[in-house]
């Protein structure tokens, strides 16, 4: 089909040949354009994606790595208690046989505790009188209302008093025996009674008294004695039951901060697949965003055949270039001594477009700069994702280089305990006791080097990549004045009575233009005169006078042309007008300022209506 097309229609090839300019066009940009989020999504957001997604596992490996530590540490730290209970469970049979032999001993014992021997009633009911609010008539009495210190120590006094009382009575029979002893060895009568007399002074004993009430105040016996009694004579009774052990570990679990009992893989699973759903939507976008891609080449064909369409229907449509027939045709008025249009007139080349002039001119100028506005939100997002895909990685890597944790749990400890002995109640205590006697060694040694991030860096061909097509879309807004001006050549050479025409209407309009030139530029003169008559701001006055270098740009400019100031411009001596021309503009307006001169007396030969002015085709 393009080739019948080429062969037997000029539109089929003119619009064949469009599609270069306008592939370096608005249409071209949109494929480049999609080249470019391509390569940015490639890029720098993939990388940070996988930077992230490093993180993110980063921080689960980490959770993980502590509580697999912590576990670690607890069953070591409980190893050793564990294998004491153990050889206690084993040493079970054992142990009965022991405790059989030491409630047969605790018999003994228990019968000197309860024994009443070793004071009289008569001390008895003496303490009781002494003794301040304690009601202790007898033995049975003290048993029924005291605990068993208070009853030891009450008996422990008494016979503390009986052992005094015998030790008084023993000293009076000893005084009485020497006495006799002393009587029997002296004869002489006077002499013997007086020398035998010391031996009278039997209240000397009652001195033992004392060691009474020593006892009374201060008792040799422990202050524990009785509970420990107690104690263990409960633990006698209770060695005759079965002798087990049993180990419980109970898990709690605490609720979050929001009562929710949620643990750190739930919510690193959920983190998980709101990134990878993310991902899946951003994927079907760019899927999406391909497909219409491929379509572009369709618009770029109905473009070409709509400007072809366009050239040859509207006359006015896209004619401001001074062609070659343009230049002949004036050429030619030249010669036949006819008013001519070149040299243009300075306010009007801001109009039109010169083809061989290797810049970009004015009525160019404003849709590049409307164009490199439009690249401008592409190339911050490629700045800003660069520049968060730099930072991430420095503030990922510097936690790589500076958060290596060596975690080392050591365990070591000796225990022996020695118990001496052959008695019933030492091997009891080597069967129980004994089992603490447990050495161990252990190390446990880990590192979070597994947990760490690994974050990707971009090299500098990644970021070329990422670039090269914004750099290619700024080239081709740059590149876009050269391109549309190929697009009125290709058109002019499939049909050049066409070409003619268009030049010929617009060199004619030109010149009614120009012949009202003065009246039609009018508006604009006096917009700008009053601008430039406007009081400037004080800031602008202090640094026109102090700055010598900022002269340039603070100068008043041409109320036709805009161009700046110079000594050759002209200013109107007309008093509150002050509008400055450059010498050019002043000889178009026929040295006549149109900003103090009535409307009246200026040309008023225009006939051309501003809104059918030929403009320049997007």
């Amino acid at each position: 089909m393009g080739a019948i097309g080429w062969g037997t229609s000029p539109h089929i090839r003119c619009a064949s040949l469009l599609l270069i300019p306008k592939m370096l066009g608005k249409e071209g940009r949109l494929l480049v354009l999609g080249y470019a989020l391509a390569a940015i999504y490639a890029g720098p957001a993939a990388n940070l994606r996988h930077n992230l997604n490093e993180v993110i596992a980063s921080l689960g490996c980490t959770v993980e790595l502590q509580i697999n530590n912590t576990r670690a540490a607890w069953r070591v730290s409980t190893a050793p208690l564990r294998a004491v209970f153990k050889d206690l469970l084993g040493s079970k049979e054992s142990l009965k046989a022991e405790t059989q032999n030491i409630s047969s001993a605790f018999e003994d014992l228990d019968a000197q505790v309860k024994s009443e021997t070793g004071y009289s009633p008569e001390d008895a009911k003496g303490l009781e009188d002494t003794d301040q609010g304690k009601e202790t008539r007898g033995a049975p009495h003290i048993r029924l209302h005291l605990s068993t210190q208070k009853l030891y120590e009450l008996k422990t006094k008494l016979r503390c008093s009986h052992v005094v009382n015998q030790g008084i009575l023993s000293c009076r029979r000893w005084f009485q025996r020497k006495h006799e002893q002393c009587m029997e060895s002296i004869w002489v009568p006077l002499l013997k009674h007086l020398l035998c007399l010391p031996m009278k002074f039997k209240f000397f004993c009652s001195i033992a008294k004392v060691m009474e009430i020593w006892c009374r105040n201060r008792i040799p016996l422990e202050g524990n004695f009785g509970q420990t009694y107690d104690s263990l004579n409960q633990s006698i009774r209770s060695l005759d039951k079965e002798f087990s052990a049993k180990i419980d570990i109970k898990e709690e679990k605490r609720a979050g901060l929001l009562g929710l009992n949620t643990s750190w893989e739930h919510v690193s699973t959920e983190v998980r697949d709101y990134v990878e759903r993310q991902e899946a939507r951003l994927e079907w976008a760019l899927e999406l965003l391909r497909v219409l891609l491929s379509c572009t080449f369709l618009m770029v064909l109905r473009a070409s055949f709509s400007y072809m369409d366009s050239y040859n229907q509207d006359i006015r449509f896209d004619n401001i270039y001074i062609s070659t027939y343009f230049c002949q045709i004036d050429e030619r008025r030249k010669k036949l001594g006819k008013r001519t249009l070149l040299p243009l007139r300075k306010a009007e080349e801001t109009a039109v477009i010169f083809p061989c002039k290797p810049t970009i001119q004015a009525s160019e100028m404003r849709n590049a700069v409307t164009e490199l506005l439009e690249t401008l939100p592409v190339l911050l997002l490629l700045v800003v994702l660069c520049f968060l895909d730099w930072v991430l990685y420095s503030v990922f890597n510097t936690i790589r280089q500076h958060s290596f944790l060596q975690y080392s749990f050591r365990s070591s400890h000796k225990l022996e305990v020695k118990v001496e002995g052959d008695s019933m109640l030492a091997r009891l205590l080597r069967k129980t006791i004994g089992a603490l006697n447990t050495s161990s060694d252990i190390g446990v040694e880990t590192n979070n080097m597994p947990c760490l991030p690994q974050p990707v860096c971009l090299d500098a061909r990644a970021y070329w990549r990422a670039t090269l097509p914004i750099v290619l879309l700024i080239c081709l807004c740059l590149a876009q004045a050269f391109g549309y001006r190929l697009r009125r050549v290709i058109v002019a050479f499939y049909f050049p009575k066409r070409e003619k025409k268009r030049a010929l209407f617009f060199y004619n309009e030109l010149l009614r233009k120009r012949a009202a030139f003065t009246q039609l530029r009018r508006a604009a003169i006096l917009r700008r005169a009053r601008e430039q008559r406007a009081p400037r701001h004080h800031v602008v006055d202090i640094l026109h006078h102090r700055c010598p270098l900022l002269h340039r740009w603070l100068r008043r400019r041409c109320v036709v042309c805009q161009a700046p100031e110079t000594p050759e411009s002209y200013v109107c001596p007309t008093p509150d007008c002050e509008a400055v021309y450059c010498q050019s503009c002043w000889d178009d307006m026929r040295q006549r300022c149109p900003v103090c001169t009535p409307r009246e007396e200026l040309s008023s030969s225009a006939f051309s209506d501003s809104n059918d002015d030929t403009t320049y085709a997007e």
